[in-house]
């Protein structure tokens, strides 16, 4: 596939020396986890492995040991096979950007309507309001996203296109009717916001009315009414922040899981972002490309479970860090 129409033997024998297809599987393993370790070996011997021989990173040599040098570097998540030698690193730089501006902006809109439905739908507890609610948000969490995609995109995009002048593709940044320069279209976040949006929207108004409900039956909350305090004093004072916590722990999950999860409603909707790039990489077999993106979005899910896990200690003071 790297070669195209000039494949020959000799061809074929150079790229699988080069990436070091003629090696063992374990072999390769071993050498992957050298190029993605910040403290790795480099040989100071030529080597028929010249992968890791070409300079394809700038590193600070440690100490010498025999034939081998100890250096400190950036993690080298190495080449693409089919964006003619161009760095992983680069892909992700250019693509995971746009996917977490789309995962901001629908967890955003997750978080301020479930928020607000959530504890319309507690304060009208078994009424009309309440039922029509948790109907919606059902019917939100038994969707998939790439079913509200294309519907989202054929009548907001098509049938309405008149009146909501967005389009049913189109990413962040988009080439001008001259061609002269890229600028940024904030009319196409709208529609896969919403779309990637509507899940984890479901899933907080559910468990902020939960919670909430919950939180009305506590002492502290009667002693607060039988001071006389007003219904959205009690809220916005003791209510709101007492049951959070679920919540924050459902949108911490979800925001991770749309940087995977953005892969459908991007590739539908045309948005440039890394979920599109893993199709795209799946389609041509591009390994370095899926190995990168995957290790990304583990780190990224690491990263927002730990300031998770911070927020706690702030909503609840009963939580300590040890």
């Amino acid at each position: 596939m790297m070669l195209g129409q000039n494949e020959d033997s000799e061809q074929l024998a150079l790229v699988k020396q080069k990436y070091g297809f003629d090696k063992s599987i374990g072999t390769q393993y071993l050498y992957y986890l050298n190029d993605l370790s910040p403290m790795s070996f480099h040989s100071n011997q030529s080597s028929d492995y010249t992968y890791l021989e070409e300079n394809k990173y700038n590193e600070a040599k440690l100490i010498s040991l025999g034939s081998s040098t100890i250096v400190l570097k950036w993690p080298y998540l190495r080449e693409s096979f089919t964006k003619q030698g161009k760095k992983v690193s680069q892909v992700l730089a250019e693509t995971l950007p746009n996917t977490i501006v789309l995962a901001v902006a629908a967890i955003f809109i997750a978080i301020i309507l479930g928020i607000c439905l959530g504890v319309i739908s507690a304060l009208y507890k078994d009424t009309w309001l309440d039922k029509t609610i948790m109907v919606l948000s059902t019917l939100g969490m038994s969707i998939p996203s790439f079913f509200s995609a294309i519907i989202f995109a054929w009548l907001f995009g098509y049938i309405l296109h008149e009146f909501t002048h967005l389009e049913m593709t189109g990413s962040l940044y988009e080439l001008d009717d001259f061609g002269e320069g890229m600028h940024i279209k904030w009319k196409n976040l709208i529609l896969p916001a919403v779309v990637l949006g509507i899940r984890p929207l479901a899933v907080v108004i559910q468990l902020m009315r939960n919670s909430l409900l919950e939180v009305f039956n506590q002492d502290y909350i009667r002693t607060a009414r039988a001071k006389g305090l007003s219904e959205f004093q009690i809220i916005k004072k003791h209510a709101i922040k007492n049951a959070l916590n679920p919540v924050v722990t459902a949108i911490s999950g979800w925001f991770a899981s749309m940087l995977a999860g953005a892969v459908f409603v991007e590739y539908i909707f045309g948005w440039n972002g890394l979920g599109k790039e893993i199709v795209n990489a799946l389609n041509t077999l591009d390994l370095p490309v899926i190995m990168g993106s995957v290790l990304i979005i583990a780190l990224l899910f690491i990263i927002i479970n730990i300031f998770v896990d911070l927020m706690y200690v702030w909503l609840d003071p009963k939580v300590k860090l040890e």
